[in-house]
C-alpha cells in the first residue's frame, strides 16, 4: 500500500473511487481534528493505519478531505472526530470512538460487534460497525430496467426481507433464509399474487442490537447507515456481498415485472437520546444532525425514539437527497415509502413548515 497521501477534494461526500485511488470526504463543522482509520477486517481491534487530516491540506470550510492510493472496493475504514465534549452547547465529540461514514454504500458487522462500547468511555474499535469502500461501477445491471407500472394499476405487496422466508414453511434452502436471496426464491410466488411492486420494510442498515435487553431489533427502524443495504439480510459473507446480493434482488424482480419500493427511515437514527451510543452522525457534528431541545443537552424527541433527525438543515437536506438519488441511480429501486414523513416538515426549531424544502 503506498504510504503517501494526496490533499483529495471535498466532493462528492464519502468515499469515491478514482484514477488514482479513493477519496474520502466527510462534514464535521466544529471538531478540532479528524482521523481516517484503514481496516482488513471486520473485527480487527486495530487499524492497518491511521491517516491524520491536516487542518490546511485536508480541509475545505467544514468538509475533511483525503485522497489515498492504492485502495480499492472493498476497503474496511473509519473516523475519529476529536473535539470539544460540551453537551449543554450541543457538542458531543468523542474522539475514542470509531465512527461509521454518514454516506457509506456498505457497512461491515463483526462477530465482537456491541452496541454498548459505543456508550461506555474509551476505545471501541474492536467493537464497532466498519464502513466499507464501494465500486457501484463493478456491478454488472445486464440491460436492467424499471417496469414504470402506471401508478393507477399499481398493486404493492408490503414485506419483511428477514421475515418473508424465515421459516421452514417457505421452502427456501435453510442457508437463504431471511435474505436477499431467498426473496428472489419466492418471486414465482409473488407473480401468481398478481403484485406489481413489493415494498420492502426498513433495508437499509440499522443496528440490530437496538432493542431491550434480551431481544434484538426485528423491524429494522434503527437505521444507523443511510446508504448501506442492511448485511444481516445478506446470504453471502464479504464486505461487499449485501450490496451485490442486494442489486442481484433488484435484477431478478426487474425481470419479473415487479418494482421495488423501499421503506426509508429518515426520520431518526439508532444513536437514540443524550444516553445513547456515538456511532457515527453525533460524532460528526451533532447539531447539525439532530434537533435539539433549548436545553442543547437534551435532543428534541419528535418521534418517540429518542432523537429527531434535522432533515431541513442544508447539510443533512443534502444527506437525504443524495441518498435516495444513489437508491435509485446505483441500487436501481423504484420508489420510496417515507416513514414518518411529517417530521421533516419541522425547521431546525421544530416548528412545522407551511411548505419544508425537503
Amino acid at each position: 500500500m503506498a504510504l503517501t497521501t494526496q490533499p483529495g477534494i471535498s466532493y462528492p461526500l464519502g468515499a469515491t473511487i478514482c484514477s488514482q485511488g479513493v477519496n474520502f470526504a466527510v462534514f464535521s463543522r466544529n471538531c478540532d481534528a479528524v482521523e481516517l482509520l484503514l481496516f482488513d477486517d471486520p473485527d480487527d481491534v486495530r487499524p492497518t493505519r491511521i491517516i491524520p487530516l491536516d487542518t490546511v491540506r485536508n480541509r475545505t470550510f467544514y468538509y475533511w478531505h483525503v485522497l489515498v492510493p492504492g485502495l480499492q472496493a472493498g476497503q474496511l475504514y473509519g473516523y475519529r472526530v476529536h473535539g470539544p465534549f460540551i453537551p449543554e452547547e450541543g457538542l458531543r465529540y468523542d474522539g475514542d470512538k470509531l465512527l461509521v461514514d454518514p454516506y457509506a454504500r456498505a457497512i461491515a458487522v463483526g462477530k465482537a460487534y456491541d452496541r454498548h462500547a459505543a456508550q461506555r468511555p474509551g476505545d471501541n474499535i474492536a467493537q464497532a460497525m466498519k464502513s466499507v469502500v464501494v465500486d457501484p461501477s463493478h456491478y454488472d445491471w445486464e440491460g436492467d430496467v424499471h417496469p414504470k407500472h402506471p401508478y393507477g394499476f399499481t398493486i404493492i405487496y408490503e414485506t419483511h426481507v428477514g421475515g418473508f422466508t424465515r421459516h421452514p414453511s417457505s421452502g427456501v434452502a435453510s442457508n437463504v433464509r431471511g435474505t436477499y436471496t431467498g426473496l428472489v426464491e419466492k418471486i414465482p410466488y409473488l407473480v401468481s399474487l398478481g403484485i406489481t411492486s413489493v415494498e420492502l420494510m426498513p433495508v437499509q442498515q440499522f443496528d440490530p442490537q437496538d432493542a431491550p435487553p434480551g431481544l434484538s431489533n426485528y423491524w429494522g427502524y434503527a437505521p444507523v447507515a443511510f446508504f448501506a443495504p442492511h448485511q444481516g439480510y445478506a446470504s453471502r459473507t464479504g464486505p461487499l456481498g449485501a450490496v451485490e446480493e442486494f442489486c442481484d434482488m433488484v435484477k431478478a424482480l426487474h425481470r419479473a415485472g415487479i418494482e421495488v419500493i423501499l421503506d426509508v427511515v429518515f426520520n431518526h437514527t439508532t444513536e437514540s437520546g443524550a444516553s445513547g451510543p456515538t456511532l457515527s452522525f453525533r460524532g460528526f457534528e451533532n447539531r447539525t444532525y439532530y434537533m435539539l431541545d433549548q436545553d442543547r443537552s437534551a435532543y428534541a424527541d419528535y418521534t418517540g425514539t429518542g432523537n429527531t433527525v434535522n432533515a431541513n438543515h442544508s447539510v443533512v437536506r443534502h444527506l437525504i437527497l443524495e441518498c435516495l438519488r444513489r437508491w435509485v441511480s446505483e441500487m436501481h429501486v423504484d420508489g420510496f415509502r417515507f416513514d414518518l414523513a411529517s417530521v421533516m416538515a419541522r425547521d431546525g426549531n421544530g416548528t412545522p413548515l407551511m411548505n419544508p424544502p425537503i
